[in-house]
């Protein structure tokens, strides 16, 4: 109790210094939390981004020529046909899984007074699985709608909601189950609402329908069967995956009469590369904040070193009159390690909640804040907080530091003999 009341007595008489080695301390675990802590949001909204599709999987899109080929002039249109994707099926087994595809058109769907305009996409059954749709209520096209293309549609929660007239709340959730197995009108024909899935967090709804009564229905004068899609097995690395797309786009661009090297004729957009890219970005971004971070840290650490020099430096006459009265050297050095340490833990754990409460405040409003692209709306900070194990031993660090730093010049101040203390002053 002795040493508490002279490390009081000591931080009342010299407020400034006291004040100026807590900002440091306070302010390096402050800086620290906050910038780990945006740094989550944004990874975690990349990621949260990234999840709702198979990541072992590639969508194919017709695209335009950039070279001519057999006297035919570059900026010609491919569509991809229905060869195509019994290329994609058996000519390419030993890395593809599963093969389907998308039609994908506009629509009016109405059911009494209420209607809504909305994207109609004729799948395969293995698209739940590709874009990873969330069943709320019944279930998904299968494969006994696209064998005998049924007229069946299933609905996002917030379309089935509109159709229903009924408000965006929980009940209203529960409410829309009520329209599986009714009928609604998409164009000129009746469909009947098969399930429910949840709304996708970008804000995009598409009603899905079986590919083959869509694609009759909107396209059977046309060739083009839209976008191919399918899973993969087998390509681990960033260098199997290009040589696979070169592959494939070849076999592709001979099938269509287009140069086998031309990289516009058909676009590939494997999700599993993308998510190799996105990882790489993650980790730079995490090395950057922890870099950046560290950096705050230290110097905080190299204030509170300093700040400990000009103490020891201040009182240097002070310790030569507690030697010359009898004070043993370890004392001296006990004094000033505590007060260190009293100080660091005191100021860092204030910035250690200050940091807290600040992540806080991101999650709850930049945290739930979309930008609307226009085709989708994306979250850019997603749970943008730090664990408290983090926060813990960024404080710890600080203590450690601040400790170490009142050590050194202890150590010299505990060697000093008393005359040349008091000469100090």
């Amino acid at each position: 109790m002795v040493l508490l009341a002279e490390i009081w007595q000591t931080a009342r008489r010299n407020k400034l210094r006291t004040t100026l080695t807590g900002f440091a301390v306070a302010w390096g675990i402050f800086m620290i939390i906050v910038l780990l802590g945006a740094g989550n949001g944004l990874i975690n909204a990349m990621m949260q981004s990234s999840n709702r599709f198979l990541t072992n999987s590639m969508i194919i899109f017709g695209g335009m020529t950039e070279k001519p080929y057999n006297g035919l002039t570059e900026g010609r249109w491919v569509q991809l046909q229905q060869r195509d994707i019994g290329i994609t099926d058996t000519e390419f087994k030993d890395h593809v899984d599963e093969v389907g595809a998308q039609y994908r058109t506009s629509g009016t769907i109405s059911r009494g007074q209420q209607y809504l305009n909305t994207q109609i996409c004729g799948v395969y059954p293995n698209h739940t699985k590709i874009d990873k749709v969330e069943m709320l209520h019944g279930r998904f096209i299968n494969e006994i709608d696209l064998r005998e293309k049924r007229k069946v549609l299933v609905l996002s929660n917030k379309q089935a909601r509109e159709l229903l007239d009924v408000p965006a709340t929980a009940t209203g959730s529960r409410q829309s189950k009520t329209l599986v197995g009714q009928h609604v009108e998409l164009g000129n024909f009746a469909f009947q609402v098969v399930g429910i899935y949840k709304d996708q967090e970008n804000g995009r709804a598409d009603a899905f329908g079986s590919y083959s009564a869509i694609k009759a229905i909107y396209g059977s004068e046309s060739e083009d069967v839209g976008r191919i899609e399918f899973t993969f097995h087998g390509l681990p690395t960033e260098a199997d995956n290009e040589a696979f797309e070169a592959r494939y786009r070849q076999r592709l661009n001979i099938a269509h009469q287009v140069a086998p090297d031309d990289q516009g004729a058909v676009w590939i957009w494997n999700r599993f590369t993308q998510s190799m890219q996105m990882n790489k970005g993650m980790s730079i971004i995490r090395t950057a904040l922890w870099v950046v971070g560290l950096f705050t840290l230290l110097s905080g650490i190299v204030g509170v070193s300093n700040i400990m020099l000009i103490t020891v430096r201040e009182r240097t006459h002070e310790f030569g009159i507690r030697k010359a009265i009898g004070a043993k050297p370890t004392h001296i050095l006990r004094l000033i390690i505590v007060e260190s340490v009293i100080i660091t833990t005191i100021f860092g754990y204030i910035g250690m909640v200050l940091g807290i409460a600040a992540n806080e405040y991101m999650d709850a409003t930049l945290g739930h804040n979309k930008v609307d692209a226009g085709l989708f709306k994306a979250t850019m900070f997603v749970d943008p907080t730090v664990g408290l194990d983090v926060c813990m031993e960024a404080t710890m660090v600080m203590i450690i530091a601040g400790t170490i730093a009142g050590l050194i010049p202890s150590l010299k101040a505990a060697r000093i003999r008393p005359i040349e203390a008091l000469r100090e002053g």
